[in-house]
């Protein structure tokens, strides 16, 4: 598929916007519209701490496909967040006079909706991976937008890719998965970071909270609300239970909300309430008129309350450090200083070592390379997403400049000998048709 950059879509996308977008927003525009306008199939990662603007980027790309006849899936891990970019997607797309369509597993008269898609009467379509059941067709897809490209497993988001003929593929992240890192340095997937936040963005502070300091925690959390900010309180279970000794943030409401932050106005939210609660609760705190929201990390990705500058987590070493940097990135979404605060004593090295990760860095690439160190790359065209490469020789993390040298070398041979027929490269070509992944 051959994109075209210059439709009446794209014009009036560029035209609409209230805003000027970055340099780094500008390059990744570039990079992204080349790929379309490329015969080869776009395969590329468009990464960025959250709050920089991908979404906005990603909108570029939607409307050069539609320009052409073409529709988009975009694919979204949870359904308040395919909630939330459908209802933005809708504000700038629908006055341009594109149909954007809502896929999810909640979704009512989701047949009607099904019939629309495979008519071709949707230009965009948004959901979770209700789009990707067999029962779900599209008329003509020509892009497939994968956000938060992490929380989905390989063959999820190839299912969606095979939706089309050869679409192009976009996948945003906050926090590349160390797979991701893999394939990267192999050159399997190009990368565009947005590098760049809006003017007047601050970088979250984030500190451990040592035991005796909690209540003064507590006093200063409801301090800053007073001053009319805005808090998260994160916990790693739903209930209290025997196995393991963790915070549950249904007793911890309830304790809280009696206790020190008694004054204030609280709400739960969690995976197992219907879909209509979490939405009200999330609905109340977007509105003001919740101070403290008490949450699992189904809020990890998808909230975006630029009021919000306070986020407590609870036996914060018992998070993954991509969890972790997804729950810190719900605050630091304005001009305001924003605090994500660490309780809990790890009982591990690596638990120590995350908690340090987070404290220290603040860049998600910064953050994807220490995790990939923590987890290890993952098993190179598998299906698993961490632990032991399954190099033979190489070692990822030790020979990073190595294999990034062969990766240029075999695209330099590539170039000069697309089909592999000359005769100081017949080793090569017998290697690769010995391989189970690289062989016809």
């Amino acid at each position: 598929i051959q994109h075209i950059t210059d439709g009446p879509f794209l014009e009036a996308l560029r035209g609409s916007l209230p805003f000027s977008l970055t340099r780094a927003q500008h390059r990744a525009v570039g990079d992204i519209l080349a790929d379309m306008t490329s015969p080869r199939p776009m395969f590329r990662l468009l990464q960025g701490d959250v709050g920089c603007g991908k979404t906005i980027v990603a909108l570029h790309a939607v409307a050069a496909a539609a320009d052409g006849g073409y529709q988009t899936a975009l694919m979204a891990p949870t359904e308040v967040l395919a909630e939330q970019h459908f209802l933005s997607l809708c504000d700038s797309l629908e006055p341009l006079g594109m149909r954007v369509e809502l896929l999810t597993g909640t979704t009512r008269a989701a047949a009607a909706v099904r019939s629309q898609i495979a008519a071709g009467h949707a230009h965009v379509v948004v959901g979770t991976q209700a789009l990707i059941q067999e029962k779900t067709a599209f008329h003509n897809l020509g892009l497939a937008i994968i956000d938060e490209q992490h929380r989905f497993g390989v063959l999820q988001r190839s299912v969606l890719s095979d939706k089309g003929l050869n679409p192009d593929v976009l996948q945003m992240t906050a926090t590349p998965i160390p797979r991701t890192l893999a394939i990267t340095v192999y050159g399997g997937m190009d990368v565009t970071v947005i590098d760049e936040l809006p003017p007047g963005r601050l970088p979250v502070k984030t500190s451990r909270v040592p035991e005796n300091k909690i209540n003064d925690l507590y006093a200063y959390l409801v301090d800053q609300v007073r001053q009319g900010a805005q808090a998260y309180i994160i916990c790693p279970l739903v209930e209290e239970s025997d196995k393991r000794d963790l915070t549950a943030v249904t007793s911890h409401f309830e304790e809280l909300s009696a206790g020190p932050l008694v004054s204030l106005r609280t709400a739960l939210i969690h995976g197992r309430m219907p879909t209509s609660d979490k939405d009200a609760a999330m609905g109340r705190f977007k509105r003001g008129e919740v101070d403290v929201l008490f949450s699992t990390t189904v809020i990890e990705v998808g909230v975006d309350v630029p009021n919000a500058t306070i986020i407590v987590i609870e036996n914060a070493a018992q998070f993954g450090l991509t969890q972790l940097h997804q729950l810190r990135g719900r605050v630091g979404r304005s001009t305001r200083q924003s605090h994500c605060f660490l309780l809990g004593k790890p009982q591990t090295q690596d638990g120590r070592r995350r908690l340090e990760a987070l404290c220290t860095m603040t860049s998600g690439f910064d953050i994807a390379e220490e995790d990939l160190q923590l987890r290890g790359p993952g098993e190179f065209y598998g299906v698993r997403q961490a632990g032991l490469t399954d190099l033979r020789v190489a070692d990822l993390i030790r020979d990073v400049r190595l294999l990034d040298q062969a990766r240029r070398d075999a695209q330099d041979i590539l170039h000069i000998d697309p089909h592999m027929e000359h005769p100081e490269h017949a080793a090569l070509a017998g290697a690769a048709r010995r391989s189970p992944f690289l062989g016809a």
